[in-house]
């Protein structure tokens, strides 16, 4: 009996030392005597909304120095908007530091969504873009083709003077695009690269040879390509002024 008394003493008092760190790790003692009062936002920070940040973070932060889950509030910032990663730690007595690194546009993905240099699509998030990126569009489990069709096309067409405006894949893998000068190239879907190839080979020599601005290409032919130039505009007639 009393080597059961022994044991539960034991016991007891393996909880009573055991229940104020289980309470003051889960927050359930200590937030108001150990709190969290110190934002500091470090990494080059553009288009991260600070006040979006420090909103995702007061939920965390009122849990205490001892409580807090890092884990949940690193997540709740990798998920804001041009968030591209995010690190966050607590430092003592009362800090809650936060690393963030902002995704890098590559360009714009259809109407409303961007696709950063790692290839990763976001939302805009009614964030203004950089000036000058190029428009693609596609399927996202397309990326990868998509942004290659790019580069090679740019590649292309530099001996041309001219650079890729816009690039679309649409869902039945016909692709299209639009060059620096406005002109809109229909490529197809079939041998597309080949095809694509053969015209911006050959294009120096049709614009010499036509002086005139492209309007637009049509490369879905077996044997060539049908083009549309744009029409000389006249000059503007003059007044003339009789002598009296």
């Amino acid at each position: 009996m009393s080597g059961l008394l022994r044991a539960l003493a034991w016991l007891l008092a393996v909880a009573l030392v055991a229940l104020p760190v289980v309470a003051l790790v889960n927050g359930w003692i200590g937030a108001e005597r150990w709190p969290l009062k110190t934002l500091r936002l470090q990494g080059h920070v553009e288009r991260v909304d600070p006040a979006a940040v420090r909103a995702a973070l007061v939920p965390y932060a009122r849990q205490g120095f001892f409580a807090v889950r890092l884990d949940r509030a690193q997540a709740a910032i990798a998920a804001l908007p041009w968030v591209e990663r995010a690190e966050v730690h607590k430092r003592w007595p009362d800090v809650l530091e936060v690393r963030i690194v902002e995704h890098r546009p590559f360009a714009r993905w259809g109407d409303d969504r961007l696709l950063s240099q790692q290839g990763e699509l976001f939302p805009l998030a009614n964030v203004k873009p950089p000036a000058g990126l190029p428009s693609l569009d596609g399927p996202d489990a397309r990326v990868a083709d998509v942004v290659a069709m790019y580069n090679q096309s740019r590649e292309l067409f530099a001996p041309a003077g001219l650079d890729v405006r816009s690039l679309e894949l649409d869902a039945r893998g016909s692709w299209s695009l639009t060059l620096s000068s406005g002109a809109e190239v229909e490529i197809g879907s079939r041998e597309a690269r080949l095809r694509l190839t053969r015209f911006a080979g050959l294009l120096p020599q049709l614009l010499s040879q036509k002086q005139l601005p492209l309007q637009r290409a049509d490369l879905r032919y077996t044997n060539g390509f049908a083009l549309s130039w744009s029409t000389p505009s006249a000059p503007p007639a003059q007044a003339t002024q009789g002598r009296t």
